[in-house]
């Protein structure tokens, strides 16, 4: 018997040829599309991790948003509190300010004309008035400066010393408890002497050594002239309390 062998036609094998090359290319590209979406697909499940971390991360619990509600809870308390003393501060030093110029002047005493009552450096918180009597203790503006002492008469008084200091109003033995000493001083003016309207006849109580309505230097002290009524020392703190 004779073997028929199979003869392929040159156009059939390249036909078969052309069908392999495609079939091979379509499986690289459905290989590559696949590996494309499997790694587009693992990028997508990566980035979608780390955006859950992410947001782990920055979430606060909710405790923590208590703790930062109550802090600034805290800080509004503190501003609102420090407001109020600020302006309670305010209030205080311009109230002060004008007690100190208007009404309850505070100066500070120098010189010894009045020992024993005041001493040299004494704080005294004064009061404005325009009404004085014998006894009280003023401060009053002479040459630019404040001087203190005592009013001994007022208008229309008759004022008399004898030599060994003893002081008479109106003929009247004045009473004195706050001399330690007595004494004529430096006084240069006709005695009995009557005190001018408008004005006050003053000395200091250390009368050995002060300079005063005795003395025509100082002379008799224009109402209009003093500042204050002298009425309490605060300092020092020994000698704290009312004035007399």
């Amino acid at each position: 018997m004779s073997e028929k062998l199979n003869e392929t036609s040159p156009e059939t094998v390249e036909a078969e040829t052309t069908e392999l090359t495609e079939t091979a290319e379509e499986t690289k590209v459905a290989e590559s599309t696949e590996i494309a979406e499997e790694t587009k697909e693992a990028e997508l499940t990566e980035t979608a991790e780390e955006t859950a971390e992410e947001k782990q991360l920055t979430a606060p619990s909710l405790e923590e948003v208590e703790h930062e509600l109550n802090i600034e809870k805290k800080k509004s308390r503190q501003n609102k509190i420090f407001k109020r003393i600020a302006f309670i501060l305010i209030v205080v030093a311009a109230v002060a300010v004008i007690m100190a110029v208007l009404v309850t002047p505070v100066l500070q005493v120098s010189g010894n004309s009045m020992t024993d009552t005041l001493q040299d450096g004494d704080v005294i918180v004064t009061l404005k008035d325009s009404k004085f009597e014998t006894g009280d203790v003023v401060a009053f503006y002479y040459n630019n400066a404040i001087m203190v002492k005592r009013v001994i008469a007022t208008a229309g008084d008759w004022v008399d010393i004898d030599e060994d200091g003893t002081v008479y109003i109106n003929n009247v033995e004045l009473d004195e408890p706050y001399i330690t000493e007595k004494a004529l001083g430096e006084c240069n003016i006709d005695l009995p002497y009557q005190v001018p309207e408008g004005k006050i006849f003053v000395m200091g109580d250390h009368r050995a050594t002060s300079i005063d309505s005795r003395n025509t230097a100082v002379g008799c002290v224009n109402i209009d002239d003093v500042s204050g009524k002298l009425i309490f020392r605060v300092w020092p703190l020994s000698g704290f309390g009312i004035i007399k």
